[in-house]
């Protein structure tokens, strides 16, 4: 069985114990900054490695617990795959409890161990007080069945326990899926001397190694892994849950920010909009209304952003899920599923969360159709979701597919066994639907061109194109190419069309084509055979180009034009009275024509391919008849 890799947090009310704690279960001091040991107090989330044997490995990421620093604690915990929340006996559920209990629960977090700390420093009584205070207070929550152990980090009493509950834990829970594609949010960028440029984060999804091309999003940089860490020990590869540190090649630190995304393929939407299922908080104090600005969390970013509903204009206290948008400040790079947090920037205070359901999201109406669109587009499918896209879209590459519906590369591949799904390449997709519905277009614009225009053989693709530009130009090759019914390559036209005179037209082309074919090689305008038989002009061009692919007539430039009988009499008749070669005064000449003539004739054989003009002379094609 592939080893498996979890992060825990370390969560609770400043000086509670958290960091204490750490470093019970790890030796570690997660306290590194000068001002967290000046002040005894943890500003910056702070990692160390717990355990590992040859089937599991587990971090711990402790989080700060004073209230200015909740921003911290959320950037920390975004990545953890179980909670320890820490509850100091001699005080019991103090405000960050509560509020750290809450954004767990809105990232979506469920596996939790709570422990009751400092226990040598108070009497059992006050143990057991804080015991019923601590079960009283998760009642309501996801954690209400959560272990509650007892632990003293100065003296080491139930540490081992701990240990040992966290470890069995993680065993029964399912790993991160590392066939994903790989993720990981920034928390710290700094420089090595040396070295250059260095990140730290948590492996969000899938695995990493050394030398795999990187982008960083949203600058969309190239970069390389030059060196993967875990716990400042170089490895070959890192997996989802691992705590990693990744020198950079070819970025300097300063271009990067915590809230930044490293991947592998650039899969991620750039968001500036998105369309969420809110849970907002009964607990809050100030009223929650429409358009009004919030701090939005994902991951380890943090964007300025508006609240948009679409059913109410204020949140009542009976509220829990809403359906609503986020219009943001700052892009964010994000996917259908991640978890967010949302706090009221003044005063301060944790609002809710909940997920993104469209990390693109539209522009909307107020109304219940854009509810019942969100709820369609939240419930919906892997398939659902593509027909959606593929309403607007028609067609779409698989890359650009990835990013607008955040499904796994995997999710995909299996959805596009199905033989209704169609590749119109080896990056392009689409679905029998669209392509029926391309077929039908085409197929209509056909038939009221053939009604309208029964002279031509068909509509220039280029144009067909033009006229039925809702559908990608791939999508309409792939349907004219594809399809029973349509035939034609530079010229489309319906299956059986013959381009034909219409009944009422046929008496005047007659008429035409004689007046032709007796002035033989002396002929008019084409415009004044048309004005004398009574063709209206509108329909000149077309009856030119029919005659012409019917192979009634030959053009000899823009005005002028031969019966075919008669050019190719011309051309008989230089033949027989002509070597090899021959200039314009022989063919006058032997055809009795003025140069008014008898030069468009010859460059009309040049374009057919018959002749050849050197140095003012034509030579005979002899391959080409």
């Amino acid at each position: 069985m592939e080893k498996r890799y979890y992060t825990i947090g370390m969560a609770g009310h400043i000086d509670h114990g958290k960091t204490t704690l750490t470093k019970a279960l790890t030796s570690v001091d997660t306290d590194q900054l000068k001002e967290e040991k000046e002040r005894n107090i943890s500003i910056e989330p702070g990692y160390a490695p717990m355990y590992q044997d040859e089937d599991i490995e587990i971090s711990v990421v402790d989080v700060p617990g004073h209230e200015r620093f909740i921003r911290q604690m959320i950037a920390g915990v975004a990545g953890i795959d179980l909670v320890v929340v820490v509850v100091a006996a001699d005080e019991g559920v103090m405000p960050q409890t509560k509020e750290h209990l809450e954004i767990l629960s809105l990232l979506g977090i469920t596996e939790a161990i709570i422990v009751l700390t400092k226990i040598a420093k108070v009497e059992e009584e006050l143990i057991e007080l804080a015991l019923e205070e601590v079960t009283e207070e998760l009642k309501h929550t996801v954690f209400a069945y959560a272990p509650i152990l007892l632990a003293d980090s100065l003296t080491g009493n139930g540490v081992e326990t701990l240990k040992g509950e966290i470890i069995s834990s993680l065993k029964r829970m399912p790993s991160r899926r590392i066939s994903s594609q790989f993720r990981l949010p920034i928390d710290h960028a700094f420089t090595v001397k040396g070295k250059g440029t260095v990140v730290r984060g948590t492996i969000y999804e899938g695995r990493l190694e050394t030398g795999d091309e990187l982008f960083l999003l949203p600058q969309g940089v190239h970069t390389k892994a030059k060196q993967i860490q875990v716990h400042h020990k170089k490895v070959s590869s890192g997996h989802a849950g691992q705590r990693v540190a990744i020198n950079l090649s070819a970025v300097g630190y300063k271009e990067l920010k915590r809230g930044n995304v490293i991947v592998t393929t650039p899969h991620l939407s750039r968001s500036n909009t998105i369309d969420v299922c809110l849970t907002v908080l009964h607990s809050i104090r100030h009223e929650v209304k429409q358009r009004m600005p919030v701090r939005v969390h994902s991951g380890t970013s943090e964007v300025m952003g508006k609240l948009v509903f679409f059913d109410r204009n204020k949140v009542e206290s009976e509220s829990s899920v809403i359906l609503c948008q986020i219009q943001l400040e700052d892009s964010l790079m994000v996917k259908r599923g991640d978890r967010f947090i949302i706090r009221r920037p003044s005063p301060m205070e944790t609002i809710g969360g909940g997920w993104i359901i469209q990390p693109k999201g539209g522009n909307y109406r107020f109304g219940a159709k854009t509810i019942d669109l969100l709820q369609a587009e939240m419930e919906g499918t892997p398939e659902q979701r593509v027909l959606r896209i593929l309403e607007t879209s028609k067609s779409i590459e698989k890359a650009c597919l990835m990013r607008e519906t955040s499904l796994s590369e995997e999710t995909l591949y299996e959805l596009f066994q199905n033989e209704q799904w169609i590749h119109i390449s080896s990056t392009v997709v689409t679905h029998e639907i669209m392509v029926d519905e391309c077929r039908k277009a085409i197929e209509d614009r056909l038939k009221k061109f053939h009604m309208k225009s029964p002279l031509l053989k068909g509509i220039n693709r280029g144009e067909m194109k033009q006229s039925i530009n809702e559908y990608p130009s791939a999508l309409v090759d792939y349907v004219i190419e594809n399809s029973s019914g349509i035939e034609g390559n530079a010229v489309v036209y319906l299956e059986g069309f013959t381009p034909h005179l219409p009944t009422e037209w046929k008496k005047r082309g007659d008429q035409l084509l004689s007046l032709l074919e007796n002035d033989d090689t002396k002929v008019k305008d084409m415009e004044d055979y048309f004005y004398q038989v009574g063709i209206p002009e509108q329909f000149h061009s077309d009856f030119f180009h029919f005659f012409v692919q019917e192979k009634r007539v030959v053009p000899l430039d823009d005005r002028k034009a031969y019966s075919y009988g008669v050019f190719h009499n011309a051309i008989r008749q230089l033949k027989e009275h002509t070597g090899d070669t021959f200039d314009i005064s022989e063919a006058k000449e032997i055809l009795g024509t003025s140069r008014k003539y008898t030069i468009p004739l010859l460059e009309r054989l040049d374009k057919e391919g018959l002749s050849i003009r050197m140095n003012g002379n034509r030579k005979w094609v002899e391959s080409r008849g």
